[in-house]
Protein backbone atom coordinates (compact mmCIF):
# COMPACT_ATOMS: atom_id res chain seq x y z
CA UNK A 1 0.00 0.00 0.00
CA UNK A 2 3.08 2.46 -0.48
CA UNK A 3 5.35 4.46 1.95
CA UNK A 4 4.01 3.92 5.73
CA UNK A 5 5.95 6.49 7.29
CA UNK A 6 3.86 9.70 7.39
CA UNK A 7 5.35 12.19 4.63
CA UNK A 8 3.33 14.21 1.64
CA UNK A 9 1.81 11.83 -0.97
CA UNK A 10 4.14 11.91 -4.17
CA UNK A 11 2.20 11.60 -7.64
CA UNK A 12 3.80 10.78 -11.39
CA UNK A 13 1.44 13.30 -13.33
CA UNK A 14 2.85 13.67 -16.30
CA UNK A 15 1.91 17.20 -17.85
CA UNK A 16 0.03 16.48 -20.50
CA UNK A 17 -2.25 14.40 -17.87
CA UNK A 18 -1.96 17.72 -15.68
CA UNK A 19 -3.04 19.68 -17.99
CA UNK A 20 -6.69 18.27 -17.48
CA UNK A 21 -8.62 20.40 -14.85
CA UNK A 22 -9.77 17.66 -13.02
CA UNK A 23 -6.65 15.94 -13.12
CA UNK A 24 -4.51 18.93 -12.13
CA UNK A 25 -6.65 19.39 -8.81
CA UNK A 26 -7.12 15.38 -8.01
CA UNK A 27 -3.25 15.79 -7.97
CA UNK A 28 -3.12 18.59 -5.62
CA UNK A 29 -5.35 16.52 -3.09
CA UNK A 30 -3.41 13.43 -3.18
CA UNK A 31 -0.37 15.76 -2.89
CA UNK A 32 -2.00 16.95 0.71
CA UNK A 33 -2.53 13.44 1.99
CA UNK A 34 -0.33 11.83 4.26
CA UNK A 35 -1.66 8.67 4.67
CA UNK A 36 -1.84 8.84 8.87
CA UNK A 37 -4.41 6.72 8.69
CA UNK A 38 -6.65 8.85 10.99
CA UNK A 39 -9.66 9.32 8.35
CA UNK A 40 -9.93 5.06 8.79
CA UNK A 41 -11.55 5.30 12.65
CA UNK A 42 -14.37 7.13 11.29
CA UNK A 43 -14.72 5.46 7.90
CA UNK A 44 -18.41 3.97 7.58
CA UNK A 45 -17.30 0.67 5.48
CA UNK A 46 -13.97 0.37 6.57
CA UNK A 47 -15.65 -0.08 10.52
CA UNK A 48 -17.70 -2.81 9.10
CA UNK A 49 -15.92 -4.57 6.77
CA UNK A 50 -11.95 -4.06 8.44
CA UNK A 51 -10.82 -3.88 4.64
CA UNK A 52 -7.81 -1.48 4.04
CA UNK A 53 -9.28 -0.93 0.48
CA UNK A 54 -12.60 -0.05 2.01
CA UNK A 55 -11.52 2.82 3.84
CA UNK A 56 -10.79 6.83 2.84
CA UNK A 57 -6.91 5.58 2.89
CA UNK A 58 -6.96 2.88 0.91
CA UNK A 59 -9.43 4.50 -1.81
CA UNK A 60 -6.78 6.94 -2.27
CA UNK A 61 -3.83 5.00 -3.11
CA UNK A 62 -6.61 3.17 -5.43
CA UNK A 63 -8.04 5.98 -7.07
CA UNK A 64 -3.91 7.59 -7.36
CA UNK A 65 -2.81 4.33 -8.87
CA UNK A 66 -5.74 4.54 -11.49
CA UNK A 67 -5.55 8.43 -12.35
CA UNK A 68 -1.68 7.57 -12.89
CA UNK A 69 -1.61 4.92 -15.13
CA UNK A 70 -4.62 6.63 -17.16
CA UNK A 71 -5.99 3.33 -18.04
CA UNK A 72 -9.67 2.03 -17.94
CA UNK A 73 -10.62 1.21 -14.19
CA UNK A 74 -10.61 -2.24 -13.40
CA UNK A 75 -13.27 -4.23 -11.46
CA UNK A 76 -11.09 -3.71 -8.09
CA UNK A 77 -10.98 -0.04 -8.29
CA UNK A 78 -14.62 -0.13 -9.11
CA UNK A 79 -16.06 -2.18 -6.50
CA UNK A 80 -14.15 -0.16 -3.50
CA UNK A 81 -14.90 3.06 -4.71
CA UNK A 82 -18.87 1.85 -5.10
CA UNK A 83 -18.57 0.59 -1.66
CA UNK A 84 -18.02 4.60 -0.53
CA UNK A 85 -20.62 6.30 0.79
CA UNK A 86 -19.68 10.01 -0.04
CA UNK A 87 -20.56 10.43 3.97
CA UNK A 88 -17.57 12.85 4.17
CA UNK A 89 -16.87 11.35 7.71
CA UNK A 90 -13.07 11.71 6.65
CA UNK A 91 -13.04 14.93 6.03
CA UNK A 92 -14.22 15.65 9.59
CA UNK A 93 -11.48 13.75 10.76
CA UNK A 94 -8.43 14.59 8.21
CA UNK A 95 -5.81 16.67 9.98
CA UNK A 96 -3.99 17.45 6.61
CA UNK A 97 -7.22 19.07 4.79
CA UNK A 98 -7.54 15.92 2.09
CA UNK A 99 -10.55 17.54 -0.13
CA UNK A 100 -11.90 13.88 -0.45
CA UNK A 101 -15.19 15.04 -2.07
CA UNK A 102 -13.76 16.82 -5.11
CA UNK A 103 -11.61 13.21 -5.31
CA UNK A 104 -13.84 10.69 -5.16
CA UNK A 105 -15.76 12.31 -7.79
CA UNK A 106 -13.22 12.76 -9.92
CA UNK A 107 -12.77 8.97 -9.68
CA UNK A 108 -16.76 8.37 -10.12
CA UNK A 109 -16.61 10.43 -13.56
CA UNK A 110 -13.56 8.67 -14.89
CA UNK A 111 -14.92 5.28 -13.78
CA UNK A 112 -18.21 6.15 -15.72
CA UNK A 113 -16.13 7.06 -18.87
CA UNK A 114 -14.15 3.96 -18.90
CA UNK A 115 -15.65 1.32 -17.34
CA UNK A 116 -18.54 -1.30 -18.89
CA UNK A 117 -20.50 -2.26 -15.57
CA UNK A 118 -22.31 -5.72 -16.16
CA UNK A 119 -25.66 -5.18 -17.84
CA UNK A 120 -28.39 -4.88 -14.87
CA UNK A 121 -26.00 -2.59 -12.96
CA UNK A 122 -26.01 -0.21 -15.97
CA UNK A 123 -29.72 -0.72 -16.48
CA UNK A 124 -30.50 0.18 -12.73
CA UNK A 125 -28.44 3.71 -13.36
CA UNK A 126 -29.71 4.80 -16.34
CA UNK A 127 -33.24 4.09 -14.41
CA UNK A 128 -32.53 5.70 -11.44
CA UNK A 129 -30.95 8.59 -13.29
CA UNK A 130 -33.96 9.13 -15.89
CA UNK A 131 -36.35 8.63 -12.84
CA UNK A 132 -34.98 10.16 -9.65
CA UNK A 133 -34.19 13.68 -10.96
CA UNK A 134 -38.18 14.38 -11.89
CA UNK A 135 -40.82 14.41 -9.67
CA UNK A 136 -43.98 13.49 -12.53
CA UNK A 137 -41.55 10.58 -13.59
CA UNK A 138 -40.94 9.60 -9.50
CA UNK A 139 -44.12 10.12 -8.48
CA UNK A 140 -45.82 7.49 -11.35
CA UNK A 141 -42.61 5.54 -10.51
CA UNK A 142 -43.60 4.80 -7.14
CA UNK A 143 -47.31 4.51 -7.77
CA UNK A 144 -46.26 1.15 -9.44
CA UNK A 145 -43.42 0.23 -6.88
CA UNK A 146 -46.25 0.42 -4.17
CA UNK A 147 -48.26 -1.97 -6.12
CA UNK A 148 -45.38 -4.48 -6.20
CA UNK A 149 -44.02 -3.56 -2.80
CA UNK A 150 -45.44 -6.57 -1.11
CA UNK A 151 -44.10 -9.42 -3.78
CA UNK A 152 -40.83 -7.73 -2.38
CA UNK A 153 -40.32 -11.25 -0.63
CA UNK A 154 -40.35 -13.12 -3.67
CA UNK A 155 -37.46 -11.68 -5.37
CA UNK A 156 -35.67 -14.54 -4.65
CA UNK A 157 -31.34 -15.07 -4.94
CA UNK A 158 -28.33 -13.18 -3.43
CA UNK A 159 -27.33 -12.00 -6.65
CA UNK A 160 -26.37 -8.11 -6.61
CA UNK A 161 -29.66 -7.59 -8.84
CA UNK A 162 -32.62 -9.34 -6.70
CA UNK A 163 -30.82 -7.36 -3.57
CA UNK A 164 -31.44 -4.30 -5.32
CA UNK A 165 -34.94 -5.42 -7.08
CA UNK A 166 -35.95 -6.21 -2.96
CA UNK A 167 -34.51 -2.72 -1.41
CA UNK A 168 -36.34 -0.84 -4.01
CA UNK A 169 -39.21 -2.32 -3.68
CA UNK A 170 -39.13 -2.50 0.49
CA UNK A 171 -37.87 1.36 0.32
CA UNK A 172 -41.41 2.42 -1.95
CA UNK A 173 -43.91 4.28 0.47
CA UNK A 174 -47.37 2.18 1.18
CA UNK A 175 -48.41 5.81 0.25
CA UNK A 176 -47.58 8.45 -2.07
CA UNK A 177 -48.64 11.79 -0.92
CA UNK A 178 -50.83 14.38 -3.04
CA UNK A 179 -48.66 16.37 -4.77
CA UNK A 180 -48.67 19.80 -3.23
CA UNK A 181 -48.99 23.61 -4.69
CA UNK A 182 -46.15 25.06 -2.90
CA UNK A 183 -43.73 23.14 -5.84
CA UNK A 184 -45.28 25.19 -8.56
CA UNK A 185 -43.32 28.86 -9.49
CA UNK A 186 -45.04 31.41 -7.41
CA UNK A 187 -43.95 34.31 -4.85
CA UNK A 188 -45.31 33.63 -1.22
CA UNK A 189 -45.33 36.51 0.62
CA UNK A 190 -44.26 37.86 4.02
CA UNK A 191 -46.53 38.36 6.78
CA UNK A 192 -46.15 41.74 8.28
CA UNK A 193 -42.88 43.38 7.28
CA UNK A 194 -40.70 42.10 4.68
CA UNK A 195 -37.68 41.10 6.29
CA UNK A 196 -35.91 39.65 3.83
CA UNK A 197 -36.19 37.42 0.53
CA UNK A 198 -35.32 34.12 -0.65
CA UNK A 199 -35.26 31.70 -3.11
CA UNK A 200 -36.29 28.14 -1.73
CA UNK A 201 -34.89 25.15 -3.92
CA UNK A 202 -38.49 22.39 -3.90
CA UNK A 203 -35.52 19.70 -4.63
CA UNK A 204 -37.08 16.57 -6.85
CA UNK A 205 -37.38 13.59 -4.46
CA UNK A 206 -37.99 15.22 -1.28
CA UNK A 207 -41.38 17.36 -2.73
CA UNK A 208 -43.03 13.21 -3.63
CA UNK A 209 -41.53 11.56 -0.73
CA UNK A 210 -42.64 14.52 1.71
CA UNK A 211 -44.32 17.63 0.03
CA UNK A 212 -44.48 18.47 4.21
CA UNK A 213 -41.40 19.40 4.30
CA UNK A 214 -41.62 22.34 1.68
CA UNK A 215 -45.08 23.40 3.40
CA UNK A 216 -43.51 23.92 6.51
CA UNK A 217 -39.92 25.94 5.44
CA UNK A 218 -42.89 28.01 3.50
CA UNK A 219 -44.71 28.45 6.46
CA UNK A 220 -42.30 29.60 9.12
CA UNK A 221 -40.37 32.01 6.55
CA UNK A 222 -43.03 33.75 5.67
CA UNK A 223 -44.11 34.22 9.34
CA UNK A 224 -40.44 35.45 10.35
CA UNK A 225 -41.26 37.93 7.53
CA UNK A 226 -39.48 36.30 4.63
CA UNK A 227 -41.09 36.25 0.95
CA UNK A 228 -39.88 32.63 -0.10
CA UNK A 229 -39.80 32.66 -4.16
CA UNK A 230 -39.90 29.54 -6.35
CA UNK A 231 -38.34 30.48 -9.10
CA UNK A 232 -39.49 28.63 -12.49
CA UNK A 233 -37.60 26.35 -14.43
CA UNK A 234 -35.12 25.12 -11.45
CA UNK A 235 -35.59 20.97 -10.71
CA UNK A 236 -32.73 18.63 -9.27
CA UNK A 237 -29.90 20.02 -7.65
CA UNK A 238 -27.89 17.61 -9.89
CA UNK A 239 -26.79 15.18 -6.28
CA UNK A 240 -27.78 11.92 -7.54
CA UNK A 241 -26.35 12.30 -10.97
CA UNK A 242 -22.91 13.88 -9.55
CA UNK A 243 -22.57 10.62 -7.06
CA UNK A 244 -23.03 8.14 -10.12
CA UNK A 245 -20.28 9.60 -12.15
CA UNK A 246 -23.21 11.12 -14.50
CA UNK A 247 -21.19 14.25 -15.11
CA UNK A 248 -23.03 15.86 -17.85
CA UNK A 249 -26.35 15.00 -16.89
CA UNK A 250 -25.46 16.35 -13.36
CA UNK A 251 -23.92 19.70 -14.64
CA UNK A 252 -27.20 20.45 -17.00
CA UNK A 253 -29.75 20.31 -14.08
CA UNK A 254 -27.38 22.05 -11.95
CA UNK A 255 -27.01 24.59 -15.01
CA UNK A 256 -30.80 25.41 -14.74
CA UNK A 257 -30.86 26.32 -11.08
CA UNK A 258 -27.93 28.66 -11.81
CA UNK A 259 -29.68 30.07 -14.56
CA UNK A 260 -32.97 30.47 -13.22
CA UNK A 261 -31.37 31.59 -9.49
CA UNK A 262 -29.24 34.43 -11.29
CA UNK A 263 -32.41 35.60 -13.33
CA UNK A 264 -34.37 36.35 -9.98
CA UNK A 265 -30.96 37.91 -8.50
CA UNK A 266 -30.76 40.12 -11.30
CA UNK A 267 -34.45 41.04 -11.07
CA UNK A 268 -35.75 41.66 -7.43
CA UNK A 269 -32.71 40.11 -5.45
CA UNK A 270 -31.93 37.65 -3.13
CA UNK A 271 -30.79 37.20 0.01
CA UNK A 272 -30.61 33.34 0.15
CA UNK A 273 -31.29 30.34 -1.83
CA UNK A 274 -32.93 28.46 1.17
CA UNK A 275 -32.40 24.30 1.23
CA UNK A 276 -34.13 22.06 3.58
CA UNK A 277 -32.86 18.90 2.17
CA UNK A 278 -28.62 18.78 3.29
CA UNK A 279 -27.83 16.48 0.57
CA UNK A 280 -28.69 18.92 -1.98
CA UNK A 281 -27.22 21.69 0.10
CA UNK A 282 -23.47 19.85 0.34
CA UNK A 283 -24.30 20.27 -4.02
CA UNK A 284 -25.64 23.64 -4.80
CA UNK A 285 -22.76 24.82 -1.83
CA UNK A 286 -20.17 23.42 -4.71
CA UNK A 287 -21.67 24.56 -7.45
CA UNK A 288 -18.72 27.43 -7.39
CA UNK A 289 -15.70 24.50 -7.59
CA UNK A 290 -18.33 22.39 -10.15
CA UNK A 291 -17.95 25.05 -12.83
CA UNK A 292 -14.85 26.42 -12.11
CA UNK A 293 -14.31 25.95 -15.79
CA UNK A 294 -17.42 26.60 -17.54
CA UNK A 295 -18.93 30.12 -18.96
CA UNK A 296 -21.45 30.37 -15.86
CA UNK A 297 -18.18 30.33 -13.28
CA UNK A 298 -19.22 33.61 -11.95
CA UNK A 299 -22.48 33.45 -11.58
CA UNK A 300 -22.13 29.58 -10.06
CA UNK A 301 -20.15 31.21 -7.59
CA UNK A 302 -22.64 33.97 -6.78
CA UNK A 303 -25.31 31.06 -6.22
CA UNK A 304 -23.14 28.89 -4.35
CA UNK A 305 -22.00 31.80 -1.82
CA UNK A 306 -25.74 31.92 -1.19
CA UNK A 307 -27.17 28.75 -0.63
CA UNK A 308 -28.05 28.35 3.01
CA UNK A 309 -29.11 25.53 4.85
CA UNK A 310 -32.73 25.70 6.48
CA UNK A 311 -31.08 26.12 10.00
CA UNK A 312 -28.66 28.48 8.80
CA UNK A 313 -31.39 30.59 7.43
CA UNK A 314 -33.60 30.49 10.76
CA UNK A 315 -31.04 30.89 13.08
CA UNK A 316 -30.14 34.03 11.25
CA UNK A 317 -33.11 35.92 11.04
CA UNK A 318 -34.08 34.73 14.65
CA UNK A 319 -36.25 32.09 15.11
CA UNK A 320 -39.19 31.42 18.03
CA UNK A 321 -41.39 29.82 19.21
CA UNK A 322 -45.16 30.95 19.56
CA UNK A 323 -46.46 27.77 21.47
CA UNK A 324 -45.59 25.75 24.86
CA UNK A 325 -42.58 23.14 25.31
CA UNK A 326 -44.47 20.29 24.25
CA UNK A 327 -42.44 17.98 26.64
CA UNK A 328 -40.88 15.58 24.15
CA UNK A 329 -37.29 14.10 23.69
CA UNK A 330 -36.15 14.30 20.05
CA UNK A 331 -33.07 11.98 19.51
CA UNK A 332 -31.64 14.72 16.51
CA UNK A 333 -29.30 12.54 13.73
CA UNK A 334 -26.94 14.55 11.94
CA UNK A 335 -27.18 13.74 8.17
CA UNK A 336 -23.80 13.34 6.79
CA UNK A 337 -24.37 15.89 4.19
CA UNK A 338 -25.01 18.45 7.04
CA UNK A 339 -22.53 17.58 9.70
CA UNK A 340 -19.40 16.69 7.24
CA UNK A 341 -20.36 18.12 3.68
CA UNK A 342 -21.29 21.44 5.16
CA UNK A 343 -19.76 21.32 9.07
CA UNK A 344 -23.25 22.34 10.19
CA UNK A 345 -23.87 20.80 14.06
CA UNK A 346 -25.05 23.35 16.47
CA UNK A 347 -27.39 25.24 14.47
CA UNK A 348 -30.25 22.65 14.29
CA UNK A 349 -29.92 20.92 17.93
CA UNK A 350 -29.84 24.39 19.14
CA UNK A 351 -32.95 25.42 17.17
CA UNK A 352 -34.61 22.10 18.40
CA UNK A 353 -33.91 23.28 21.93
CA UNK A 354 -35.12 26.69 21.64
CA UNK A 355 -38.49 25.32 20.11
CA UNK A 356 -38.99 23.67 23.98
CA UNK A 357 -37.58 19.71 23.18
CA UNK A 358 -34.84 17.72 25.23
CA UNK A 359 -32.47 17.24 22.34
CA UNK A 360 -30.37 13.93 22.47
CA UNK A 361 -27.25 13.04 20.58
CA UNK A 362 -27.20 8.98 20.09
CA UNK A 363 -24.01 7.32 19.88
CA UNK A 364 -21.87 7.36 16.86
CA UNK A 365 -23.42 10.35 15.50
CA UNK A 366 -20.49 10.79 13.11
CA UNK A 367 -21.73 7.60 11.16
CA UNK A 368 -23.83 7.28 8.11
CA UNK A 369 -27.53 5.65 8.49
CA UNK A 370 -26.62 4.15 4.92
CA UNK A 371 -28.77 6.41 2.79
CA UNK A 372 -26.59 8.28 0.83
CA UNK A 373 -28.60 9.14 -2.05
CA UNK A 374 -28.85 6.22 -3.99
CA UNK A 375 -26.40 4.15 -1.81
CA UNK A 376 -29.30 2.36 -0.17
CA UNK A 377 -30.35 0.89 -3.73
CA UNK A 378 -27.22 -0.05 -5.20
CA UNK A 379 -24.99 -0.89 -2.19
CA UNK A 380 -28.38 -2.42 -0.49
CA UNK A 381 -26.15 -5.01 2.15
CA UNK A 382 -24.10 -2.55 3.56
CA UNK A 383 -26.52 0.28 4.31
CA UNK A 384 -28.84 -2.06 5.39
CA UNK A 385 -26.32 -3.08 8.36
CA UNK A 386 -25.37 0.91 8.82
CA UNK A 387 -29.34 1.26 9.20
CA UNK A 388 -29.95 -1.37 11.52
CA UNK A 389 -26.70 0.18 14.04
CA UNK A 390 -28.54 3.88 13.45
CA UNK A 391 -31.64 2.66 14.29
CA UNK A 392 -30.42 1.17 17.59
CA UNK A 393 -28.63 3.81 19.10
CA UNK A 394 -31.14 6.03 17.99
CA UNK A 395 -33.48 3.86 19.91
CA UNK A 396 -31.07 3.85 23.10
CA UNK A 397 -31.80 7.65 23.31
CA UNK A 398 -35.21 6.63 24.33
CA UNK A 399 -36.57 9.74 22.66
CA UNK A 400 -40.32 9.82 21.44
CA UNK A 401 -39.29 10.84 17.71
CA UNK A 402 -36.52 11.33 15.52
CA UNK A 403 -35.77 14.54 13.88
CA UNK A 404 -33.23 15.32 10.73
CA UNK A 405 -32.30 17.42 8.16
CA UNK A 406 -32.11 15.20 4.82
CA UNK A 407 -35.16 13.08 2.97
CA UNK A 408 -32.58 10.45 2.38
CA UNK A 409 -32.01 9.85 6.25
CA UNK A 410 -35.38 10.01 6.95
CA UNK A 411 -36.63 7.51 4.27
CA UNK A 412 -33.88 5.43 5.86
CA UNK A 413 -34.99 5.79 8.87
CA UNK A 414 -38.13 6.03 9.18
CA UNK A 415 -39.72 2.72 9.09
CA UNK A 416 -37.98 1.78 12.65
CA UNK A 417 -40.36 1.65 15.89
CA UNK A 418 -39.20 5.91 16.36
CA UNK A 419 -41.57 8.20 14.06
CA UNK A 420 -38.73 10.11 11.60
CA UNK A 421 -39.69 14.05 10.80
CA UNK A 422 -37.83 16.64 9.26
CA UNK A 423 -36.54 19.12 12.19
CA UNK A 424 -38.28 22.27 10.26
CA UNK A 425 -41.60 20.51 10.68
CA UNK A 426 -40.98 20.28 14.70
CA UNK A 427 -39.76 24.17 14.13
CA UNK A 428 -43.13 25.00 11.90
CA UNK A 429 -45.14 23.15 15.06
CA UNK A 430 -44.22 25.25 17.83
CA UNK A 431 -44.29 28.48 16.05
CA UNK A 432 -47.84 27.99 14.45
CA UNK A 433 -48.06 25.53 12.06
CA UNK A 434 -49.84 22.23 12.25
CA UNK A 435 -48.63 19.21 13.85
CA UNK A 436 -46.38 16.83 12.07
CA UNK A 437 -47.65 13.63 11.27
CA UNK A 438 -45.09 11.92 12.88
CA UNK A 439 -45.70 13.34 16.30
CA UNK A 440 -49.28 12.37 16.50
CA UNK A 441 -48.03 9.10 15.98
CA UNK A 442 -46.63 8.91 19.66
CA UNK A 443 -49.88 10.25 21.14
CA UNK A 444 -49.33 14.25 21.49
CA UNK A 445 -52.71 15.64 21.36
CA UNK A 446 -53.07 18.23 18.70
Amino acid sequence: MGDPKIGAMQTTFSPAQLADPDTAESNRILRSCVHCGMCTATCPTFLLLGDELDSPRGRIYLIKEMLERGEPATEQVVRHVDRCLSCLSCMTTCPSGVHYMHLVDHARAYIQQTYRRPWPERALRRLLSAVLPYPGRFRLALSGARLARPFAGLVAGRSATAQRVRAMLSLAPRAVPPASNTAKPQRHAAIGRRRARVGLLTGCAQQVLAPSINEATIRLLTRMGIEVVVTRDQGCCGALDHHMGHHDSAMRLARANIATWSREMAREGLDAIVINASGCGTTVKDYGFMFREEPEREAAAKVAALAADISEVLTRFGYAPTREAPGLTVAYHAACSLQHGQKITAEPKALLKTAGFTVKEPAEGHICCGSAGTYNLLQPEIASQLKERKQANIARTGAALVASGNIGCLTQLGDGTIPAVHTVELLDWMAGGPMPAAVALVGVAA
